[in-house]
């Protein structure tokens, strides 16, 4: 038989469970360590591709810039500026030339009383809207406060404003008594 006697005078500790504890947190620690440093690499791989693919587009940017930069100066030309003054002037007969005459003279026609005629009609397009400037025969002055009445009770005719009157003699060829020059503006709806 075997007996075992300590005969020291404190016993010795037992660190069996603190080492196997310790080893096994710093097992689970260096696996982590490792999963995290592949989670880290993998990312880093994903962004690799993501900085090729930004730096692609920022380079795309800059020529884009540089090419925005060559029309620029180009359109700050005076051969350019003279192009795009001729092409406004040019956008503005075509406004002119679509102006509805049809449907103006036979509103015109509607709101006409006897006795006045129409001497002169200007259209001009301003911010998308007509104002039409209208020279105007009356033989009296009833004709002509019947016209101005008529016009402004007219669904295609507003914003009345009477610029100028003047007397006219009557003569076999003019028989005009009153002149009236007026702007409206005119609704094609």
């Amino acid at each position: 038989m075997k007996l075992s006697l300590n005969l020291a005078t404190a016993p010795q500790p037992n660190n069996r469970p603190f080492l196997a504890g310790a080893a096994i947190c710093g097992l689970v620690a260096v696996v982590m360590l490792l999963m995290l440093a592949h989670a880290e690499y993998q990312s880093y791989q994903a962004n690799r591709e993501l900085r090729a693919e930004v730096a692609r587009w920022q380079g795309e940017i800059r020529v884009y810039k540089g090419r925005q930069q060559v029309l620029e100066a180009y359109f700050h030309t005076p051969a350019a500026e003279q192009v795009l003054q001729r092409s406004i002037f040019l956008n503005s007969l075509i406004d002119e030339r679509s102006f509805p005459w049809t449907k103006v003279f036979m509103d015109l026609e509607q709101t006409l009383p006897p006795g006045v005629r129409v001497i002169t009609i200007t259209p001009e397009l301003v911010n998308g809207r007509a104002e039409v400037t209208l020279e105007v025969g009356a033989m009296s002055d009833a004709a002509k406060l019947e016209f101005l009445e008529a016009v402004e009770r007219s669904k295609t005719f507003s914003g009345l404003v009477v610029k100028s009157e003047r007397q006219g003699s009557t003569t076999a060829q003019a028989p005009d008594k009153v002149f009236l020059n007026l702007t409206v503006w005119y609704s094609t709806t």
